[in-house]
């Protein structure tokens, strides 16, 4: 059975379902794989991101992040916030998020920036429209399974 995290608000309390498995199955759903060295930057930018205050996009390399973007309204204005503290750096980096991306515009503004891999949990109702926008950038991207969205 799941374990469940409870935090009082102002009338109530959420609860939701913590995070059970970092290291969950992951598929590559993209045309290109990504490669070993952009596969651990996934991996490391993956462990961050449960830390994060959704909606969350971490942006970093294997052993360094370079930018986050959290609490935002929307989940493009937390890539462009990750991206931006990212700078330059962003290029050929890679990018993780707590949860799917509803629309194609964060991964054409991840592209614009020049992220190359991509991590998110995928089940949005256009997982399809995503995935063939980063096909169509030549960006990698793989779907864990699993959210990491933190309320």
């Amino acid at each position: 059975e799941p374990s469940l995290s409870i935090k009082s608000i102002r009338g109530g309390a959420i609860i939701q379902q913590t995070d059970e498995d970092p290291n969950c199955e992951w598929k590559v759903v993209t045309k290109r794989r990504p490669s070993d060295s952009e596969m651990a930057a996934l991996r490391f930018q993956w462990s961050i991101i449960p830390h994060v205050k959704s909606n969350a996009i971490v942006v970093g390399t294997e052993s360094r992040l370079l930018g986050v973007g959290a609490g935002q309204m929307n989940r493009v204005q937390s890539v462009r916030l990750a991206l931006d503290q990212a700078g330059v750096g962003a290029n050929g980096a890679s990018l993780a998020s707590d949860a799917f991306f509803p629309f194609p515009d964060s991964i054409e503004t991840a592209g614009a920036a020049g992220i190359a891999a991509i991590a998110q949990p995928g089940g949005s109702k256009k997982d399809d429209e995503v995935i063939d926008r980063a096909d169509e950038l030549g960006m990698a991207m793989v779907l864990t399974g699993v959210r990491h969205f933190r309320h």
